[in-house]
């Protein structure tokens, strides 16, 4: 299916992290979703019923964003079995999670992880 709806570049400050010092302080993350649905029903209808209120999509993304874990694959693996718990009719859900300025020895502006459902 070639019909997707993004989310991107969602901005969140959360306290993600292995030490310490990240679940203290916290960090900034940004999240990509790609979500593939059937768009043609809403095409034709005009009417939000028919797609994939990207507004709620947010708010669950928001909401899982707001629970501290170690890992970021285990928030990235909550948010989109959550996604796809309330919206069955997604085909396939893409995240890209990434953490600025992670804790590391040197110079890096960020590291992410990508899965998909």
């Amino acid at each position: 299916m070639k019909n997707s709806i993004r989310l991107n570049k969602m901005k969140f400050y959360a306290f993600h992290g292995i030490m310490k010092q990240e679940q203290i302080v916290g960090n900034t993350f940004i999240v990509d979703l790609k979500l593939y649905v059937d768009l043609f029903k809403a095409s034709e209808t005009d009417n939000l019923s028919d797609t994939i209120d990207y507004a709620e999509i947010y708010n669950i993304v928001k909401a899982e964003m707001a629970i501290p874990s170690k890992l970021l694959e285990h928030v990235a693996g909550r948010i989109l079995r959550k996604i796809k718990k309330e919206f069955p009719n997604i085909e396939t859900i893409e995240i890209c999670l990434t953490k600025e300025r992670p804790p590391v020895e040197g110079e890096i502006e960020s590291a992410a992880i990508e899965m998909s459902i």
